[in-house]
């Protein structure tokens, strides 16, 4: 029986145990011992990020500023400490947490949603619309918040076009379509950038450009972070409410609809929920690729294709990688390094490593 939403309830059927146990996955109900280990590596290595650095802090240090600010009896260290810490360290670890479980989220809710494995949040185009967005505030001289918010609605709106696109073509499979309509304006969007990076002045503007395209958390702040929460977290809500309902989308659309499932509205709620994560994200720290292609795929090894677990343990290694990755880009050279670049470099290899495993046991 369908609710008034016309949205199935969970049904224990066979063909829903099908949907969930995909091949060269862990079966529903086996976890891996490492997954059971990774909140406590979460932890450490949040340590290890407020500590690591170019001003390097001790343990002591911390344990100290901490006691200070819960009404301890300990001194409080020097200001110099307290401002690494508290206005450069923690909005910037706090961002990377936020941003890379959004980002793995959202390519979860994809790759079960279009059945491909080689999906991420930004086949629809919203990376690209963002990226737009944001180049076209450079190029037009305006200040942070404003190049910010360009990238959000160009996000948005780029995704709003392909899905209005691919419900106006009847003849296809939805699914293909929307694909296909992602990929030729992500393109098109594309050109667009490179133009505006002709056009740009080489000496002011083209830098700037190219850095923000990278990705980086070199420049969040605390209202950045206050900005963008509660657009991820309202994104991610509805995948959660959702999650045993997106298990049968990796059923074809006849099977799923005759559970009862309202393939076009969950669909339409899926793009949604994921392209506003990935759009508040991309507007605070650039354009940061393989996040949300990579980390499902390492989620499902330790949980399974089971969505109920697989979206918590999604938000932990993307928040974990993320973090980690951020860490490596603060420490690893006299500069600091693009994160789109580090992202690159961790996540083509260990991908290529899964396809070659996954060849390998098939």
């Amino acid at each position: 029986m369908a609710d008034k939403s016309g949205l199935h309830r969970p049904l224990p059927s066979n063909r829903l145990e099908e949907a969930i146990s995909q091949p060269g996955c862990r079966p529903r109900g086996e976890i891996l011992p490492t997954s059971r280990r990774a909140p406590g590596l979460a932890w450490t290595l949040l340590v290890v990020a407020l500590l690591a650095g170019k001003y390097p802090l001790r343990l002591a240090d911390l344990l100290d500023s901490l006691a200070s600010h819960l009404g301890g009896t300990s001194e409080p260290p020097a200001q110099q400490i307290e401002t690494v810490l508290w206005q450069l360290r923690l909005p910037r670890i706090l961002t990377a947490l936020l941003v890379g479980g959004a980002l793995a989220a959202a390519g979860a809710a994809y790759q079960g949603m279009f059945r491909n494995p080689l999906v991420s949040p930004d086949i629809l185009g919203v990376s690209a619309g963002a990226g737009l967005g944001a180049v076209l505030g450079i190029f037009l001289g305006l200040p942070l918040p404003w190049v910010q918010l360009l990238a959000f609605v160009g996000g948005l709106l780029a995704v709003s076009l392909v899905y209005l696109l691919a419900s106006r073509i009847r003849r296809h499979d939805p699914v293909l379509v929307l694909v296909l309509a992602g990929v030729a304006l992500g393109t098109l969007l594309g050109a667009g950038i490179s133009l505006l990076k002709i056009l740009a002045d080489p000496y002011s503007q083209l830098p700037s450009i190219t850095f923000w395209l990278l990705g980086g958390l070199n420049g969040v702040s605390f209202a950045d972070l206050a900005s963008a929460a509660p657009l991820m977290l309202a994104g991610l809500l509805p995948l959660a409410l959702l999650r045993w309902r997106i298990n049968l989308l990796s059923l074809s659309d006849e099977e799923a609809a005759a559970l009862g499932l309202n393939i076009s509205r969950i669909r339409l709620l899926l793009i949604l929920s994921a392209t506003l994560m990935t759009a508040s994200a991309v507007a605070i720290t650039g354009i940061i690729g393989w996040i949300g292609l990579v980390v499902p795929h390492m989620a499902r090894l330790l949980v399974g294709p089971e969505f109920s677990r697989l979206l918590p343990a999604s938000l932990l290694l993307g928040a974990s990688f993320l973090l980690l990755t951020d860490t490596l880009a603060r420490t690893l050279a006299g500069i600091e390094l693009p994160l789109g670049i580090l992202t690159a470099l961790i996540g083509a290899p260990f991908f290529l490593l899964l396809l070659a495993r996954g060849g390998r046991s098939a």
